[in-house]
């Protein structure tokens, strides 16, 4: 096989959550060596499944932090060290992990590492090539928001997302659960790559200073630049366009299957008159132009929606693509499991978990992206808590077995979480009856072909 783009690179990743974590899993399966740093008494609290996915099966099982579905999708092909990053002991052996390694990932507020002594200008000391990644809400800096926590699911607001995501006279809404995490994960990975090829260049590190709430403002940036330009606010138009119609979603044959559809000419407006039957419509006194069209959008949504209904939604795929239109349908979480691009493009990846995990197989999303000369798939399941403490305190770092055992005798090691619990596990019925899930399929395995 050939060698992987990052092959001989150590990563020690001290984050947590969405955003960083699953960066590291990324970087990972490029072939990094990427060791996820907890403290024992301060797991990742992607551990402890329920809002952070689910337990496989919906069994708990006895080591439940090894468990749930997010953490082991975002943590894949990483190893595990231990460390009580508030105790010295503990940030004396991440000083020495340091030492040995190429970059460093963090994702607490600034002041944090800065009163551990672990900030860059005392990082660089240690290493003078190593590389610092920071992620926080709001950057570092001497800014008014600096300090403050933050979470992708708030800064949605903050950064101005919620204003423009809703329906026409509702109110903001938020797009999904985390979004903004997911833009910095991309953003990671590409300043890694950035800062990678710097220090082959320069022989130098930097420091990579990665704002969230930054991150996605950027998202938003045509409506910023309409702002500036013709200080003129965006405002929340639901499933319609500015510019196009008909844009919308609309209901399909079955419980709740839709698809979106977007018409961007006089060409594509014809073609769909003629592919619901009604070519009449193409010249009505309501519907002969863009404007009559966004004018009359609730009526001809209507009449839309009485021929979707009718159909398949992929069939109404099919036939609109066919004519040119933009067309898709609405997948929920099972439907992608199923969907034949994503098979095609092998995105779904089986991953095979040691069978003391009492795991079998689990399906995980891979990359979205592929490389010509270089086949990827994830490398290894996410590690157990602890795992490589033995490997890189003893092997790499040479400390005696004394020395180790005191580690784990006052925890400033420790191969099973000294706090937390794992979330309630309700019955998947009763979840379906609380509308808390969608919905359920018992024979699951047997539908994904996994053991």
């Amino acid at each position: 096989m050939p060698k992987l783009p990052l092959e001989g690179i150590r990563i020690i990743d001290s984050t947590y959550v969405f955003a960083l974590p699953y960066a590291g899993g990324q970087l990972a399966d490029l072939g990094a060596e990427v060791i996820k740093i907890e403290g024992p008494g301060r797991p990742d609290i992607t551990r402890s499944g329920g809002l952070y996915g689910s337990f496989p099966d919906n069994i708990t099982g006895e080591d439940w932090w090894n468990r749930p579905s997010t953490y082991n999708l975002l943590n894949r092909g990483k190893r595990s060290l231990t460390l009580d990053m508030g105790s010295e002991r503990g940030r004396d052996l991440f000083r020495e992990m340091v030492s040995v390694s190429d970059i460093v990932m963090e994702n607490f507020t600034p002041r944090v590492m800065r009163n551990w002594g672990l900030d860059y200008p005392n990082l660089k000391k240690i290493n003078p090539d190593i590389i610092l990644v920071s992620n926080t809400g709001y950057g570092h800096g001497s800014g008014p928001y600096s300090g403050y926590p933050a979470q992708a699911t708030t800064q949605e607001g903050t950064h101005g997302h919620c204003w423009v995501t809703g329906y026409v006279d509702d109110e903001p809404s938020k797009a999904g659960r985390s979004f903004v995490d997911f833009l910095s994960t991309w953003s990671a990975v590409f300043a890694i790559g950035a800062a990678l090829r710097y220090r082959k260049n320069t022989g130098k590190g930097q420091w990579v200073d990665i704002s969230m709430y930054q991150a996605g403002a950027m998202f938003l940036s045509e409506y910023l630049m309409d702002s500036i330009v013709n200080n003129r606010e965006g405002t929340r138009i639901g499933n319609r366009h500015p510019y196009y119609s008909p844009q919308g979603c609309y209901p399909t044959q079955g419980e709740d299957h839709w698809i979106v559809i977007s018409v961007t000419d006089e060409t594509e407006w014809s073609n769909l008159c003629k592919a619901m039957g009604q070519p009449e419509l193409e010249t009505h006194q309501d519907f002969s132009n863009v404007l009559e069209r966004k004018k009359n959008h609730d009526a001809l949504d209507q009449i839309i929606s009485t021929w979707t209904a009718k159909n398949d939604r992929y069939d109404l795929m099919h036939l609109l693509q066919s004519e040119g239109i933009a067309a898709a349908p609405v997948l929920d979480g099972k439907d992608v499991h199923f969907d034949p691009h994503y098979k095609h493009r092998n995105f779904l990846e089986r991953v095979e978990f040691p069978e003391h995990r009492n795991m079998g197989t689990r399906i995980l999303m891979g990359r979205p992206y592929k490389f010509s000369n270089t086949p990827m798939k994830i490398l290894n399941p996410a590690p157990e808590f602890g795992e490589g403490n033995e490997y890189y305190l003893k092997e790499l770092l040479g400390i005696d077995n004394d020395r180790y055992d005191s580690l784990v005798q006052d925890a400033i090691i420790s191969t099973i979480p000294i706090t937390g619990d794992p979330s309630p596990t309700p019955d998947p019925k009763e979840a379906l009856e609380r509308h808390q899930i969608a919905t359920w399929d018992p024979d699951y395995k047997d539908r994904l072909q996994i053991s």
